[in-house]
């Protein structure tokens, strides 16, 4: 018995102490592990398309604390994160914090993600924005005739990009831009926030961007592009920071945005006099939905004025603009040639109004002196219907071109309740022609009213546009780091 009872204790003796070093095993793994990286982030969010492989900005030596540039960093990221381009793509993390930067290039088959508290702030050392040659729609930079600073996300000859976020911030520190614009002292033209060129399938989502030093988002001569859930915000009185500006590119849905701007919240492009005609590259097949604009200078949705490459079959619904200039703008002019037409807007709902409806036919600004004046642009196929608008300056103001009016406008189901001190003729119209039903205060005589039975009559397509069949998928990631 005495026997027994011993070699019971050893047995108890030897599992306590067996116990012990699994323990200790598993807590020196552990802490093997927290030396070598830890997961930080378990995230998710829905894109085009999902990563195989990730790193995150301090992998490559990023540091986030407001001061440190973060230009290099960014680029060696990208550049060494590219090599999985074939091997099921890559995703580039962008953990809390503010990080310091001048312009990078990003890579296809590539994420770019930033964490709800991470700001990426532009660099004010012009060093680190390189200068690009100016568009060849152009001609020229639009604050100078040479070149433009590269945009601070750049891509050009990219498929299936990436840049999202769980409403990370994107700050241009514009005001240093906007000074040295007013004054004279740039050379070249301002850098925009996001762009890409000659690209396809392109996702940008989930972002705020402030105070842009120029446009924010610039997709341009680009297809297959989603622009979701962003947030824009600058100065009302800042110089050009359009929101979201498409040009010449097919294939485009905006929507589920907020933008208060200095400039257009979303202008429509496509080249500049007789460089956009000989380019000829339309923007055509985009359509914008559900976006709120505050732009008391510019219009919630522009078309032109650099439309010489054509613009077409544009649909917008669900819009809602407040202390806007204009709810829907047409600009063009005598040497723009190209063409505005097929757009279809419906179910917007406007609050303090300059005009409700504009269309400018005499819009001054021209590249240089070599624009051909007979080249005269064609608008037609404009369609209007289901607006709801109060306390409105002026119902219309529609200008078209002397010998060359603007046709097929038709505008139907509108309700505009003007203001206190609005104009006392609440439509002006010159060389356009259309028609009208249903629409108070009643139109001008170039739009006569159809009757009552006509209130559908202006278009707006049924068919969906193949950016709307565009299946996002959810993506999940743990993210580690050294």
């Amino acid at each position: 018995m005495e026997l027994a009872r011993m070699i019971l204790m050893r047995i108890q003796v030897t599992g306590i102490a067996t116990l012990l070093v699994l323990v200790a095993l598993i807590l020196g793994q552990k802490g093997a592990e927290a030396r070598k990286g830890r997961i930080l982030e378990s995230f998710e969010y829905i894109a085009m398309s999902c990563r195989a492989h990730s790193a995150s900005i301090t992998d490559f030596g990023g540091i986030g604390d407001g001061k440190t540039s973060n230009t290099k960093a960014f680029q060696d990221a990208v550049n060494h994160l590219s090599q999985y381009a074939n091997d099921g793509g890559a995703q580039l993390y962008v953990p809390a914090g503010q990080w310091l930067t001048g312009s990078f290039s990003l890579t296809s088959h590539f994420t770019l993600y930033l964490h709800k508290d991470a700001v990426l702030l532009a660099s004010q050392d012009m060093s680190e924005w390189p200068v690009l040659k100016a568009l060849p729609s152009y001609g020229r930079g639009r604050d100078a005739a040479g070149g433009r600073f590269a945009s601070l996300i750049f891509g050009t000859n990219l498929t299936d990009v990436v840049v999202t976020g769980a409403n990370g911030t994107i700050d241009g520190q514009g005001a240093f831009w906007w000074q040295n614009f007013h004054k004279g002292k740039l050379k070249y033209t301002r850098p925009y926030l996001i762009e890409f060129m000659y690209s396809d399938n392109i996702q940008i989502s989930n972002l705020t961007l402030l105070n842009s030093p120029s446009w924010n988002v610039h997709p341009v001569y680009s297809s297959n592009i989603l622009v979701q859930g962003i947030t824009i915000i600058a100065p009302i009185t800042s110089p050009n920071t359009d929101g979201i500006n498409p040009d010449s590119c097919t294939n485009v849905r905006i929507e589920d945005s907020y933008i208060v701007s200095g400039d257009d919240c979303i202008a429509v492009k496509s080249g500049w006099d007789e460089y956009g005609i000989s380019f000829g590259m339309p923007t055509k097949q985009l359509v914008i939905r559900k976006l709120t604009c505050i732009s008391p200078y510019s219009a919630a949705i522009a078309l032109g004025s650099e439309m010489s490459g054509g613009i077409e079959d544009v649909r917008a619904e669900d819009i809602t603009a407040i202390h806007t200039e204009s709810g829907v703008r047409i600009k063009t002019a005598r040497g723009r040639g190209g063409f505005v037409k097929d757009i279809y807007v419906k179910g917007m709902t406007l609050h303090t109004m300059k005009w409700v409806f504009w269309m400018t036919g005499n819009y001054k600004a021209h590249a240089d002196n070599h624009y051909d004046p007979n080249a005269l642009p064609v608008i037609q196929g404009i369609n209007y219907r289901d607006i709801m608008a109060d306390n409105v300056s002026m119902a219309a103001r529609l200008e078209g071109i002397e010998g060359d009016p603007f046709t097929q406008i038709c505008i139907s189901n509108v309700t505009i309740g003007m203001a206190a001190k609005a104009k006392k003729v609440p439509w002006t119209c010159t060389d356009v022609e259309g028609i009208s039903s249903g629409v108070s205060p009643r139109p001008c005589d170039q739009l006569p009213d159809q009757g009552p039975e006509k209130i559908t009559a202006c278009d707006f397509p049924a068919e969906p546009l193949s950016i709307d069949r565009v299946v996002l998928k959810s993506c999940t990631y743990r993210m580690k780091y050294t």
